[in-house]
């Protein structure tokens, strides 16, 4: 049988808001939806043998208005399991007292709110986060911004509900000039930010996920364990092999509204893995379908073919922001950009124009493509 410490099971602060970063900008709320069926099929894929069971220990919980999953494969002798429980709950804790948009008390709630131009004093941990975004905005030439939701909230994939009718051309314009990367400085020594307009908001719900698994995958590697799998919202970290001794098998969902199946199947060892994807969330508004994916260039929801990114790197943080950044770029220039940057990326596409059908293409990148004949 799996040796199990359920962390749903652990109290949650009453207050503590059901969703976390996805519900405030929208460019990766589909995960939110996802990561149940993605967890389960990571659980398919892991391996089920007797054998495999008896070696695995699994731990469970909500965060970030999702779930984790904390797989651990022959854990060493002296290892205690419910002090590492604890510590897991202690360490996504204190990450979301950082950077939830939805605790008022929080690090970056605090910055959102004050009206002051001048440095604004944070942890070094935020201003690292956020100079990795920023680095990422400048790489992508802004088609990643964790300034942009304005204009999420404007086409009503914020928290309040849905869109009913399409922004006027003044709105979206009202909402872009409160959007954009470049109006937002970092400074390490002292660690600070500063925006250049006091209304700049920031939200971290597209790199955050993925900062928060490579901290637990730190924390398990400080406890000598070699051979683990993170998960947070389908944002993923492998180390090692699983139970059966194999590379982890990690499953894409086919990129379809209607259904949810197994697309492809990707070997993940040593290495992090995030998806961005265009086909759970989304509005449709006089029968004309609208993505929650909004490019910060024209304040428009992205249309192209582009179903869903896949991107795997050292880090999971970095994978996070670039499935993001592809998936607004779509497929030719993310496809550009990504091998001109020797990025590990998949990109499934619809096969026709419209969004709707269920017929796909796929394009690697050549770093992607070594990546997965190598494992």
């Amino acid at each position: 049988m799996i040796l199990k410490l359920d962390d749903g099971d652990a109290p949650w602060p009453a207050d503590a808001p059901s969703r976390f970063f996805a519900p405030l900008h929208g460019l990766q709320r589909w995960i939110a939806s996802a990561s149940v069926v993605l967890v389960s099929l990571v659980l398919m894929l892991v391996g089920c043998g007797q054998d495999s069971e008896q070696r695995l220990l699994v731990l469970r919980g909500a965060t970030m208005g999702t779930t984790y999953s904390l797989q651990v494969v022959d854990p060493p002798g002296a290892f205690d399991r419910s002090a590492l429980a604890e510590q897991v709950r202690a360490r996504l804790s204190a990450i979301n007292d950082l950077m939830s948009t939805y605790q008022p008390s929080s690090e970056l709630s605090r910055f959102n709110a004050s009206s002051t131009t001048d440095w604004f004093l944070v942890s070094p941990e935020l201003v690292a986060v956020v100079s990795a975004g920023q680095a990422v905005s400048e790489a992508s030439n802004g088609a990643f911004d964790i300034t942009v939701g304005p204009l999420v909230n404007l086409w009503g994939f914020g928290p309040t509900p849905s869109a009913e009718d399409l922004p006027t051309a003044g709105e979206i314009q009202a909402a872009r000039a409160r959007v954009g990367w470049r109006q937002l400085e970092v400074r390490t020594q002292p660690p600070a930010l500063r925006k250049s307009r006091p209304d700049l908001y920031v939200d971290l719900s597209a790199i955050a996920k993925g900062y928060a698994v490579d901290q637990l995958a730190a924390l398990v590697e400080s406890q000598g364990v070699s051979d683990y799998l993170v998960e947070i919202g389908g944002e993923l970290h492998g180390r090692g092999v699983n139970g059966r001794g194999e590379p982890w098998q990690i499953a894409i969902e086919r990129p379809n509204a209607s259904q949810r199946e197994v697309f492809q199947v990707v070997a993940l060892r040593d290495i992090g893995m995030a998806t961005s994807g265009d086909y759970r969330n989304f509005v449709e508004i006089d029968g004309q379908r609208y993505s929650h994916t909004i490019d910060p260039a024209t304040g428009q929801p992205v249309r192209h073919r582009l179903a869903s990114v896949t991107v795997l790197a050292d880090d999971c943080m970095q994978a996070d922001a670039w499935a993001t950044a592809l998936l607004v770029l779509g497929p030719e220039p993310g496809l550009a950009l990504a091998e001109q940057r020797g990025l590990a990326a998949l990109f499934i596409e619809h096969a026709l124009e419209t969004p709707e059908g269920d017929a796909f293409v796929t394009q690697e990148t050549a770093a992607f493509a070594a990546l997965s004949a190598a494992r």
